[in-house]
């Protein structure tokens, strides 16, 4: 009896990357079919709802190979709930997690492979160096440490989400059972035999990026209110000591002015000043709170993490749909 080949698991989120689908999927392939040749495989497009042709294109690479498959969803879920749902969907033994845009490379996947059969259940890619826009990795660079700083889980700098997950962390995922799920906090907080490979990040291929200043301040807001309490610690120590220096001026004030110290007269700058001071910080934790419970208010709500439009080349077995999605068409 022949011993059974491990498979491998392939995850790529897409939106709007109709000129790189084709090319990932070819080099995807090629990497499995020669360098990887004793691993079945299966490669999981993951649609969040391109509007430039990209689903059209999936259906087409699709047709030509069983093992490539897709799954398309109704509606953009965002950066995080849909590539963390479609690797709850898989199959494989392990499971590799990469963008579409060629900026995690693929040629990497034979040496998350390599360490993976060393043992590690999780093998992460640790962006070290980048050719993207200088100033904006520094930011990142700064976030990261921020971060890592502030967390209760020491969360990984530079780690982006890319690299190689056992099937036994891929279990644990679909027992998590999270809303709203960081996918770079929880391989942080479960502490899995763990293994980093450092990478230049690339230029994208081609395409623009959908990245902005929302996706971006929306993944840092979900990283800060999901494993850090100190923004709101910091608020309640500032408030404290902005009222008590409140307090101490406006007593100096009482008693200069009780005094008659020299015809004491300092007009109302300084108590202008001190409004708008006061506000604006009330202002900035205010919003800070309001951060920590819509991420309540999106937990308890538990909405499906996403919704699925239809699926190309799934068979019955590989369903592992459950309730953080939904199925409204299975054509």
């Amino acid at each position: 009896m022949s011993e059974r080949r491990k498979k491998l698991s392939i995850m790529i989120p897409c939106y709007n990357e109709v000129e790189n689908v084709g090319p990932m999927s070819e080099t995807i392939v090629g990497i499995m079919t020669t360098q990887l040749s004793k691993y079945d495989y299966e490669l999981i497009f993951i649609d969040n709802h391109s509007e430039d042709g990209t689903r059209e294109k999936l259906e087409e690479i699709c047709a030509g190979n069983s093992n490539i498959k897709a799954i398309l969803n109704v509606t953009n879920f965002g950066q995080f709930n849909s590539p963390f749902y479609a690797m709850c969907q898989t199959s494989g033994d392990a499971v590799i997690s990469m963008s579409c845009d060629f900026q995690d490379p693929p040629e990497m996947i034979p040496q998350y492979v390599e360490e993976w059969e060393k043992g590690y259940k999780i093998v992460s890619a640790i962006k070290t160096t980048s050719k993207e826009n200088g100033f904006i990795f520094f930011l990142r660079k700064c976030y990261y440490k921020m971060i890592r700083n502030m967390s209760t889980v020491k969360l990984i700098e530079n780690f982006t989400g890319t690299g190689l997950y056992d099937k036994s962390f891929i279990d644990l995922l679909r027992e998590l059972d999270d809303p709203i799920p960081y996918l770079r906090g929880i391989v942080a907080e479960y502490n899995f035999k763990r293994k980093e490979i450092p990478f230049e990040q690339p230029k994208r291929r081609a395409g623009k990026t959908s990245n902005n200043f929302y996706s971006l301040y929306d993944a840092a807001m979900l990283s800060i209110t999901s494993y850090t309490k100190v923004g709101l610690r910091i608020a309640t120590f500032i408030g404290f000591f902005a009222g008590l220096i409140s307090f101490v001026i406006a007593l100096v004030y009482l008693v200069l002015k009780l005094t008659d110290w020299h015809h004491f007269s300092a007009g109302y700058a300084p108590m202008i000043i001190g409004v708008f001071l006061i506000g604006s910080l009330q202002l900035f934790f205010i919003g800070l709170m309001g951060e920590y419970i819509l991420n309540i208010n999106t937990r308890i709500m538990h909405r499906p993490l996403v919704v699925e439009e239809r699926r190309i080349n799934f068979d019955n077995g590989d369903n592992f749909k459950n309730e953080t999605g939904r199925t409204i068409s299975d054509k």
